[in-house]
């Protein structure tokens, strides 16, 4: 019955806390195409600023690939890996 509770409490907070990060409608008028709802302020300012966002957009959707990649299919068949000597470390 705890964990019903905790779980609700925190679903209702994340929920609530996703209508506080929307841009106002001032800042949302600021931002270039494809930006108006998600952030406040001016935005990127100029190239520079564009490419170290499309870099680090780059980079952090080919990390997320990477691990879920290694998650779901981690390839380590060699029965002398490391891995083999903790799980059978008893044997």
């Amino acid at each position: 019955m705890k964990i019903k509770k905790v779980a609700l409490i925190t679903s209702l907070l994340v929920i609530n806390s996703t209508t506080w990060a929307w841009a106002c409608t001032v800042c949302k008028s600021n931002q270039p195409k494809g930006l108006e709802n998600i952030t406040h302020g001016e935005g990127p300012s100029g190239v520079v600023d564009l490419v170290i966002m499309w870099t680090a957009i780059v980079i952090v959707v080919i990390t997320l690939f990477l691990s879920i990649k290694y998650l779901v299919k981690p390839g380590e068949y060699h029965s002398d890996h490391i891995k083999n000597f903790v799980i059978h470390e008893n044997d």
